[in-house]
């Protein structure tokens, strides 16, 4: 699809550095040369891959992964699910949507409805929005945490710090236990998120995109790219980076988004389980007892 080296070290926050999402990641960079038919081509042969390498995975019942999308409203992330994951197989797949918490949840730690939503083994989830909402909104809105029901001690200057290393340690739980974890930020700029605003709001098809909070939540925008930054910096792993995508043109994020985790199964070597002696012998008396039927 693409080489690897000339898109993964654009799109990768490599561990134990800081990055400025303004200087070191272009929300409007596209690949060189590529058409928005060669983009669907490509994309095509992208989705095939996945659909092959999902079969794997499942058959061999080893390793699950999960798929991490955040991003601003508007960014693109039910679009990419739609597009990139078109020729997986539902029954292998699963795609949680994490809202404003309910009562249930909040009387719980702050990981358990995501921990509960976890893929079982041989299986693709995918989280449209997850835990780290707990270090990005209830960053910027600080006055949420009063709903958490957290001791006195925990809400203190050190609480962000401290939910890194939990979500660091919790993901290398999850990783050293089979869990593969794709995080991917849909990185759009202020201006197109304008542009995808004011289409959602003029065309009526899209009206039901639209909500009042997107405008409330935009008027936040440079505590939430503070905000992001912060989490890059403090939980792009070795065992579970960050992925800064481009989400201006659609077409190199969807591309973009299936190349990743392409090149992460194949690292994973799947393979169909290799069947017994004694299931080939069935096999053989199960062909033999078919063609001779009448």
């Amino acid at each position: 699809m693409i080489k690897k080296d000339a898109l993964i070290g654009k799109l990768i926050v490599p561990s134990g550095t800081k990055i400025s999402l303004k200087q070191d990641y272009d929300p409007c960079y596209t690949l060189p040369g590529l058409s928005k038919q060669e983009a669907q081509t490509r994309l095509q042969a992208g989705i095939q891959l996945l659909s092959e390498l999902q079969d794997k995975l499942y058959a061999q019942d080893t390793y699950a992964v999960l798929i991490i999308l955040q991003a601003m409203d508007a960014a693109g992330k039910d679009g990419t699910i739609k597009h990139v994951m078109s020729g997986l197989n539902p029954q292998g797949c699963q795609v949680y949507s994490f809202k404003t918490p309910s009562t249930e949840e909040l009387d719980h730690d702050y990981l358990w409805r995501c921990f509960k939503a976890l893929p079982e083994r041989g299986r693709i989830g995918i989280f449209n929005r997850s835990y780290y909402e707990e270090v990005l909104v209830t960053r910027v809105h600080p006055e949420l945490l009063a709903h958490e029901q957290l001791p006195k001690k925990t809400k203190g200057d050190n609480i962000w710090k401290q939910r890194f290393e939990e979500i660091n340690n919790f993901e290398k739980y999850l990783v050293n236990n089979g869990i593969i974890v794709l995080k991917f930020f849909l990185h759009v700029s202020k201006e197109e998120q304008t542009k995808r605003f004011l289409e959602r709001i003029k065309l009526p098809q899209k009206n039901w995109k639209f909500s009042a909070g997107d405008i409330k939540e935009r008027a936040y925008w440079d505590k939430y790219m503070r905000a992001y930054e912060d989490c890059f910096n403090h939980t792009s792993s070795k065992w579970a980076p960050w992925f800064i995508v481009p989400a201006n043109h659609k077409p190199t994020t969807r591309l973009a988004v299936a190349y990743v985790i392409c090149e992460k199964l194949k690292e994973l070597k799947l393979s169909y389980p290799t069947v017994s002696t004694t299931h080939k012998k069935q096999l053989l008396e199960a062909i033999e007892l078919l063609e001779s039927e009448p």
